[in-house]
Order: structure tokens, then sequence, then C-alpha cells
């Protein structure tokens, strides 16, 4: 990465912790990929029920290895032998969990968390049920503001996760959520298999540190 952009990537992300721990949302960073999960080791007791939201972050990092290492009681709902209910089984489960990882759609620099979902277990944990919620967020999904945070999930999250999980929407056809040139949050098609249906933004936590958010200064997910 050139030296400027890397600076001015680095300014972003100290204005973004700055803002979400006056949300009470607490704030970590590291710089590379690798050592997202030396981090969350960290912020997790041996032991502990550990439950994810569906993450292409948490396997990039090498998360999900990390909670299957035999050291807590992981609620696995990636288990080969899992089928439409039991992985619903485990949505539930999660709500009584230590501790939930996800990732966030977006981040805005005025500390807020922007998150879309279509089944929306992952945004009903994070609202309320664990414990903890630890967010694992690369600097690609840091925004300006919450229409930034709109647009940016419409673009990308929406049309690559629709891309990923082979749904029949109309932004994985044209790289581009249908709604996306409407002033209206929640604009879009009306698939079936649409996979946003329900929009949650986090702003100022009534639980100080019940949120943990970890920046990390390379791109990751969608």
């Amino acid at each position: 990465m050139h030296p400027a952009k890397n600076k001015v990537i680095k300014m972003q992300i100290e204005k973004t912790m700055r803002n979400l721990q006056k949300n009470n949302i607490d704030t970590y960073y590291v710089d590379k990929c690798q050592d997202v999960k030396g981090k969350v080791a960290q912020l997790l007791n041996e032991g502990d029920t550990v439950a994810v939201g569906g993450s292409e972050t948490l396997k990039q990092t090498g998360v999900i290895d990390l909670l299957r290492s035999g050291k807590y009681n992981f609620l696995d709902r990636y288990a080969p032998h899992l089928d439409a209910e039991g992985i619903r089984k485990v949505f539930i489960g999660s709500f009584s969990a230590d501790v939930y990882l996800s990732s966030s759609n977006a981040v805005t620099m005025k500390g807020e968390l922007y998150n879309v979902d279509g089944n929306s277990n992952r945004i009903a944990a994070i609202c309320f049920g664990p414990k903890t919620v630890i967010m694992v967020v690369g600097c690609n999904k840091i925004v300006p503001d919450i229409k930034a945070a709109e647009t940016y999930v419409k673009s990308f999250s929406a049309p690559s996760n629709a891309v990923r999980l082979n749904s029949n929407t109309y932004c994985a056809a044209a790289g581009h959520c249908q709604g996306i040139y409407d002033d209206y949050i929640t604009s879009g098609c009306s698939s079936e298999q649409r996979i946003c249906s329900n929009y949650l933004i986090s702003a100022h936590q009534s639980v100080p540190g019940r949120i943990k958010v970890i920046l990390v200064g390379e791109e990751l997910g969608f």
C-alpha cells in the first residue's frame, strides 16, 4: 500500500475508534489479518460458550479455526452434520452464548455500526442475548456516515453475498442493488431470496463494552 494511502486509512481508523468509544463500544486495532486471531484469543476465556454470525471475515482471519481448537464450547453453525433444523437450534442457542463473533457490514467514522440481514439471527444477537459481541472489521468497511454505509452495502456487500449464496436476486445478476439510486434505505428487489430484510444501526450503547470492535488495517470480507 502506498504510504500516503496508508496514512489516510490510519487517520480514518483513529477517528472511527474515538467515536466508537464515545458510543460505549470498546475498540482495538491490529495492523494485519494474521494478527486478528491473537487479539480475539486475548478477549476470550477458555471454556467460553462462543457462537458466530455468517462471516467471510472470520474465515479469512482464522478465527473459525481458533474456535474449533477445543478451548471453547463452540456452537458451530458450519458443522457438516447439521441440517436446517440443527442450524436453527444453533442460532437459538447463540442468544445465551458468552461471546458472539461476527463482522459488521459497515462502520461509520461517526461511531455507528450498520448491518443488514436476511435471516436476521446475526443482527438479533448483536442487539441482545450474548454477554459480549466481538466484531472484526476490515478497513474497507469504514465509511463517513450512515448514507455512505447504505451505499456501500448496496454496491458491494449485498451483491457479493448474494453471489456467494447463489441467491436469485437482482443484485446477484446486476452487481448492485435495485434500490441503489433511491433515497429510501430499504429500497430493493422483491425476490423471495432477498438477503436484505432487516436493518440495524447500532449507536450509543446502554451497556458499556458489551460490543467490542477489532478494526484491521487491511481489507477483509465484503
